[in-house]
């Protein structure tokens, strides 16, 4: 398999930095008046705005003969048909099962793993709800006031986003996260906490 950095798209994408890349976001919109309006997406209450990024025409077509050099569109039905495109760790990549609301079977080695995908959503739901209500207690009985979320990449921006546009939702639990390995992070967020009613998400 062809590297991404050999392939001849992504050789002609730094050279196209090369012609573009010392270009000034203002001088792009002087010269194009019409760029919010041809490089944004619109879907529902939904903007994807691309436009202040160093992007052209020429971009957009050098990123899509990457992506076609590359085969995406045959990983995309690879990954949602359930294949093992995880090499690293040899198992399917399953986050679209995760978000798959319309519960369309989602096959793993022949088997279709909504049922399981289901059970443990609703097991999660049924956990959390007992957390945030206070029914559900720490190790010396007292209810949980704060939530500690271990996790890096992916494991803490999608919490931490969340977290922030739900927070004028959010009820009695703070929550905090951790994302730094050197240790001081972790450190200065204990200092403030009680064990007894602190739960913990690795």
């Amino acid at each position: 398999m062809t590297r991404l950095t050999e392939k001849p798209a992504w050789k002609a994408l730094q050279a196209h930095f090369g012609e573009i890349g010392g270009q000034h976001m203002r001088q792009m919109f002087e010269e194009d008046p019409g760029r919010f309006e041809r490089y944004t997406l619109r879907c529902n209450e939904l903007l994807v705005d691309y436009s202040k990024n160093r992007i052209t025409d020429e971009t957009l077509q050098l990123l899509i003969q990457l992506a076609e050099q590359s085969d995406l569109e045959q990983w995309i039905e690879r990954m949602f048909s359930g294949e093992r495109i995880n090499f690293t760790e040899d198992r399917a990549v399953l986050h679209t099962a995760l978000r798959n609301r319309s519960n369309t079977p989602v096959y793993v080695d022949g088997k279709d793993v909504m049922p399981d995908v289901n059970r443990v959503l609703k097991q999660m739901r049924v956990f959390t709800e007992s957390v945030r209500s206070g029914e559900w207690k720490g190790y010396s009985g007292k209810a949980i006031t704060d939530i500690v979320n271990i996790g890096i990449g992916g494991s803490d921006l999608g919490p931490v986003m969340a977290t922030g546009a739900l927070k004028p939702y959010a009820d009695r639990l703070r929550v905090h996260f951790v994302s730094n390995i050197d240790g001081s992070q972790i450190s200065d967020t204990l200092a403030e906490l009680n064990p007894e009613t602190t739960l913990f998400l690795v």
